[in-house]
């Protein structure tokens, strides 16, 4: 009846013909009645609130449309998907309906063309002008775009024009307002390459396309080789800082604003970067925003995948009063996710976490993060977890190359604590002490607060005979879990059976864990 309701113009129905789509057209006078009871029904659980609601006489029924909001978004999914009712009448105006894009684009307050807004920020990397050099380097500006565009396009959590629909934007003199309307971006990159005898001098702005605000400008300058080589820093480097600007700014807007008030592309990113601060009251914020991103677009696997890697973070950090009820709700977050899009890498990468770290089902796993791949070869997340895994099964040597390709591949350098805290594991797990030591310190001053990171550090320490500073890293670890233990290590984490797993267990009873 509601869905009946608010398509209906001024959200008014005969009640006639809510009794014949709702109740079919054989007995009138028991549709008349079945809708006098629903109205009933209605009116006794929502209480005072159905007057402000429903106005409703002998004739008709109305509905407020000003309290009323489509969740999702046009293009995610079926109109009214999953709801079932038998009446011919009703399924005859449901396909109606599903049979016109530009009524339903209008119930959403969207132009009829427009295309489903993604909830992930979108980004536009424009040519970078040449303004002074020769005509060999003319292409320069248009490959660097391009090598940048490539690098961000691997994040699930940016959107990325394409290279040649920007270039083609590019062929003519544009404003941003041609950024914003053709390009439908959120954020744009552009600027300028000047060659000046062998120096090449690259000067980049990074703006938000909807106020103009610059956020940053950054140079870069250095020879040929430095810019254009294979492992470019230079490129490197610029894909980082667009990666962490992004990330923070969606948390500072999600902070000084009300959740439903948040643009379509904040609250998956913010949700993410918060839940990866590791401080109890941003991981709570951190899943009221992914959730609302889920309500936004409830056909997003990678937000289902998301909120199932929550649970994960939550069980694993000792903040979980429900460990089995959090363990089913990770599970049931994956399955959601792969029930939408079975071939997406990122929820079969979570689907592997939550089999791996949480069930202990290390070959099922496995499986997972080789499906993702075969699907994504450049899941940055996939190879990382695989490295895990594979650190954990004493196998180190492998977990070393999944690692090192993880983060050859991930553009956002926010999380790059989290790169470099499994990273230290697998050379742990190759008894490369002082490399897992190094990563571990360069992890922890990323994010001082993952105690996987810490354990990584005590055995490292131990095993290279610093004794002294274990013990210390392990007073902090205490301070930051302090319920943690040796047994609840053995018992919960996924290498306790192997050898990798007894090297940790040893290293912190000798530093005083009890």
């Amino acid at each position: 009846m509601f869905a009946l309701l608010s398509t209906a113009p001024y959200g008014r129905c005969t009640r006639s013909y809510l009794q014949e789509t709702l109740w079919g057209t054989a007995c009138y006078d028991t549709g008349r009645q079945s809708l006098r009871r629903a109205l009933a029904d209605i009116k006794r659980v929502m209480g005072e609130a159905y007057g402000e609601l429903l106005a409703v006489n002998n004739a008709e029924v109305t509905l407020d449309l000003s309290k009323v909001e489509f969740l999702g978004r046009p293009g995610n999914g079926e109109f009214l998907e999953g709801l079932d009712v038998k009446e011919d009448g009703f399924n005859d105006w449901l396909r109606a309906i599903r049979l016109s894009p530009e009524q339903i684009h209008s119930l959403f307050g969207l132009s009829t063309q427009a295309p489903p807004k993604p909830i992930v920020p979108t980004l536009a990397i424009l040519p970078f002008r040449l303004v002074l050099g020769g005509e060999e380097h003319a292409i320069l500006g248009d490959w660097l775009a391009e090598e940048v565009c490539r690098s961000l396009s691997r994040s699930n959590l940016l959107a990325v024009i394409s290279h040649l629909s920007t270039r083609e934007l590019a062929r003519r003199q544009i404003a941003l307002t041609d950024v914003r309307s053709a390009l439908a971006a959120d954020y744009c990159v552009h600027g300028s390459v000047r060659v000046v005898g062998e120096q090449v001098i690259l000067d980049a702005d990074f703006l938000d396309a909807k106020s103009g605000r610059i956020l940053w400008t950054r140079r870069f300058s250095g020879g040929f080789g430095e810019l254009f080589g294979e492992h470019s820093e230079t490129i490197s480097d610029l894909v980082c800082t667009i990666g962490r600007t992004v990330a923070s700014e969606a948390i500072d807007r999600s902070r000084r604003s009300n959740v439903r008030d948040l643009a379509d592309h904040i609250p998956l990113v913010a949700g993410v970067g918060l839940m990866h601060e590791l401080r109890l009251a941003s991981f709570a914020k951190s899943r009221e925003l992914i959730r609302e991103a889920i309500r936004r677009a409830p056909r997003s696997a990678e937000a289902h995948a998301w909120l199932g890697e929550w649970y994960v973070m939550s069980i694993f950090n000792g903040w979980s009063t429900d460990v089995a009820a959090d363990t089913r709700a990770a599970m049931d977050c994956t399955a959601r996710a792969l029930d939408i899009d079975p071939e997406n890498s990122f929820g079969l990468t979570i689907d592997g976490v939550v089999y791996n770290n949480l069930r202990q089902e290390l070959d099922t796993a496995e499986k997972r993060f080789d499906a993702a791949l075969d699907f994504n070869p450049n899941e940055s997340m996939s190879w990382l977890l695989k490295g895990a895994l594979f650190s954990y099964k004493d196998a180190g040597k492998d977990a070393i190359s999944c690692v090192e390709k993880a983060k050859s591949l991930s553009p956002l350098d926010p999380f790059s604590y989290f790169y470099n805290s499994l990273s230290a594991s697998a050379y742990l797990a190759d008894e490369d002490y002082e490399t897992a030591l190094d990563l571990a310190e360069r992890s922890f001053d990323e994010n001082g607060r993952h105690v996987s990171t810490l354990r990584v550090k005590i055995c490292a320490l131990h095993n290279l005979g610093r004794s002294q500073d274990a013990r210390q890293t392990a007073e902090l670890l205490l301070r930051r879990q302090p319920r943690f233990t040796v047994d609840n290590y053995l018992r919960n984490h996924p290498a306790s059976e192997h050898k990798s797993g007894q090297n940790v267990a040893q290293a912190l009873r000798q530093a005083g864990i009890p």
